[in-house]
């Protein structure tokens, strides 16, 4: 199931997105014709903590929709505003830095390979959805940049998670652009305040169920500036994998429902480039992963 926080009329709405990607199923409305009972909750975070009760109505709705494709709680995905699959996250976005070899390589060197996950934060006020703009900030940074990621969201509470179980505490998966300011990251030493300026995580364009995603060690990750690629990369070169990720996280921390991990980015950001490329006003970020869609962003004029 791939799945979407949309708005209309003013109107925030859990939907369904169809196989063919251009329809979106308003879930409450559909639950009102099927049974007149509206079980899904109105946001994406409490959806997912309902856990199989949340999934099994999906189903029903999904099945209840084949055999009554016309009806007024499909739309077209025209037709509506894609916000952040999870518009405002209940914590901080957990994000791995240095998690692809040639990206570490290109920031520094070889030496600079981590032994151990390198972890960071940003503030759920970075979070904004498809195709809005992401501020260009120009009063307190000259050089921001794109990192195209996929991220992970947790769909079971856990802390001290094994690996081999790892993937039980996933729900699914979506796109992350993980903006940084990198003059206030270097000159901060610390990542926070260059990660967390608002705007700076685009976050959608779905939430694809993890059914839909078999083998996320093996998504291509793609990242266009006007066009251009900039990022080609694969999941499969992930320095520590998703469910060492995940481990290591929840040692002794708890996961919940809804939590976010930015699993880190592939060379060929702006400050690898000689002289580096950093976003200007007007440039547009696609980022496209295998099955998840493309999350597409303009930087403010």
């Amino acid at each position: 199931m791939r799945l979407v926080t949309a708005e209309k009329n003013g109107k925030q709405f859990i939907g369904i997105v169809n196989e063919q990607m251009n329809q979106v199923i308003d879930v409450n409305l559909a639950e009102k014709q099927i049974d007149n009972t509206t079980i899904i909750p109105e946001t994406m975070i409490e959806a997912i903590a309902q856990g199989d009760k949340f999934l099994e109505r999906i189903r029903q709705i999904e099945e209840w929709i084949q055999e009554h494709p016309e009806n007024d709680c499909i739309d077209s995905i025209s037709d509506i505003t894609l916000k952040a699959p999870i518009p405002r996250p209940s914590k901080n976005i957990f994000c791995v830095g240095k998690n692809y070899a040639d990206h570490v390589i290109e920031m520094g060197s070889a030496k600079d390979i981590p032994d151990h996950v390198v972890m960071f934060t940003k503030t759920p006020t970075t979070v904004v959805g498809p195709n809005e703009i992401v501020l260009n900030h120009k009063n307190v940074t000259e050089q921001l940049d794109y990192e195209g990621e996929l991220a992970v969201v947790i769909g079971r509470k856990g802390r001290g998670i094994k690996e081999d179980e790892a993937f039980e505490y996933v729900f699914g998966y979506t796109i992350i652009n993980d903006v940084t300011a990198r003059d206030i990251q270097s000159r901060h030493k610390q990542f926070f305040l260059g990660k967390s300026l608002d705007t700076t995580c685009p976050m959608g364009p779905m939430l694809v169920h993890k059914s839909l995603i078999p083998d996320p060690s093996n998504l291509s990750v793609k990242t266009k500036v006007n066009g251009e690629v900039r990022q080609s990369g694969n999941t499969s070169q992930l320095i520590f994998p998703i469910e060492t990720i995940i481990s290591v996280i929840s040692q002794g921390m708890t996961l919940e429902p809804g939590d976010i991990i930015a699993t880190g980015t592939p060379s060929g950001v702006g400050k690898g480039f000689n002289p580096p490329r950093f976003l200007k006003a007007g440039d547009l970020i696609e980022i496209t992963i295998d099955n998840l869609g493309t999350l597409r962003n303009k930087i403010q004029e």
